[in-house]
């Protein structure tokens, strides 16, 4: 990449800075969050917080590259390329590690069984790693024939992914209540469509979009995509995980707590 104008580096600049504030803001909460569910639900606010965690991280060695990779100049009119590569491959060692825990979340806040659980987050687990595996050499290709096969490949266990918690977990929560049942349809269709904008992004290059424009579509598509699919699909699991620990009569051991006495005005 020789140069962008600045409004494409600052575009990308500002959805990254963001990335990082919503990323740090919901393991904030889902840390604080965990003593409004029952104790056997809690886990799932853990992996929760270690899902944003790492995704803050990554995220801000994606923003350290991002800078280092441009600078403005003396016009005033462009950031051109300082010779140092803007290193993506952050964002799918941020994938392989999130995406598994993702499933993992999914499964953790139904409160199955322990030998149903245990089957559905294998499944889950390495299919999820295995889509994000297969679609690296692709992120990579400088042929459009290449990205396309191994984008096809990644493909295969996304919809193996998909048959699982629509079909198998479909099954495991029929005796949900209304409500539980509701929100994880919702979960799962916030899934399906925040992971939908990953092959868009992936194609960019493939409908022909210049190598600027697709580089600046890629990083705030992946940027909106990741806080959507990591923050706010928390905060989902943070819902389903409340309306079963209330279905269960759970009280927060400190909601009757007596208040704290203040000291007598002086």
């Amino acid at each position: 990449m020789e140069s962008l104008t600045p409004t494409e580096f600052n575009l990308v600049y500002n959805f990254l800075s963001l990335a990082i504030a919503v990323m740090g803001a919901a393991f904030v909460f889902f840390v604080g969050a965990r003593g409004n569910l029952a104790p056997h639900y809690r886990v799932s606010m853990i992996v929760s917080a270690v899902v944003v965690g790492v995704a803050g991280y990554h995220y801000f060695r994606i923003f350290q590259s991002w800078e280092a990779a441009y600078a403005l100049n003396e016009a005033g009119t462009a950031y051109l390329s300082t010779g140092k590569p803007f290193n993506d491959a952050y964002r799918y060692a941020d994938w392989l590690l999130t995406v598994p825990l993702l499933m993992v979340e999914a499964v953790a806040v139904l409160g199955l069984s322990k030998g149903v659980r245990g089957k559905m987050i294998a499944k889950l687990s390495i299919a999820a790693a295995a889509m994000i595996a297969l679609g690296y050499p692709g992120e990579i290709a400088t042929e459009n024939s290449t990205r396309m096969i191994w984008g096809t490949l990644s493909t295969i266990p996304f919809i193996y992914i998909l048959y699982v918690l629509w079909v198998e977990l479909g099954k495991a929560t029929k005796d949900e209540s209304g409500e539980v049942k509701v929100l994880f349809r919702n979960l799962r269709l916030l899934l399906l469509a925040t992971w939908g904008v990953y092959p868009i992004a992936f194609l960019f290059p493939v409908f022909g979009i210049e190598s600027a424009a697709a580089l600046v579509g890629l990083q705030v598509g992946y940027s909106i995509a990741d806080m959507t699919a990591k923050a706010g699909y928390g905060l989902m699991i943070y819902g389903i995980a409340k309306a079963k620990s209330e279905e269960e009569g759970y009280i927060r051991e400190d909601a009757h707590a007596p208040a704290p006495k203040l000291a007598p005005a002086e």
